[in-house]
């Protein structure tokens, strides 16, 4: 026979032998939320929620989808938009006439500039 401290079958942690009662209970309601993708997914709220608290939707647990609380329309998936590069916005801003000026412009201090180097380099000479 062993001589062993530890209470056999027992747990760190496991509370009490026994008791059925672990923790405060709350009264719950469920609401039932459909996807797109045909998912109905049963979230518990409190029984002491408001109606009006209870969201409306909610990330459908299966497929990330909206999913709302009408069976036959549930929510559209939103357009995810392609990633824009900063000449998409700033071709959205501008009209071609005006990239056209601001490009003539542009290129009229870039002659200036390299007109005034090559004037300071033949002084030096």
């Amino acid at each position: 026979m062993s001589s062993s401290p530890s209470i056999r079958g027992a747990r760190v942690g496991a509370g009490p032998m026994g008791e059925k009662d672990r923790g405060h209970h709350v009264d719950k309601i469920t609401r039932s939320f459909y996807c797109g993708n045909g998912h109905e997914t049963h979230p518990f709220f409190a029984a002491t929620v408001e109606e009006e608290e209870i969201p409306t939707e909610i990330d459908c647990p299966h497929c990330g989808f909206p999913a709302g609380r009408d069976k036959a329309n549930p929510p559209l998936v939103p357009k995810i938009e392609p990633y824009k590069t900063h000449l998409a916005y700033v071709k959205e801003r501008r009209t071609d006439a005006e990239a056209a000026q601001i490009l003539d412009e542009a290129i009229a201090l870039i002659r200036e500039r390299r007109e005034k180097a090559a004037a300071a380099a033949k002084a030096r000479r």
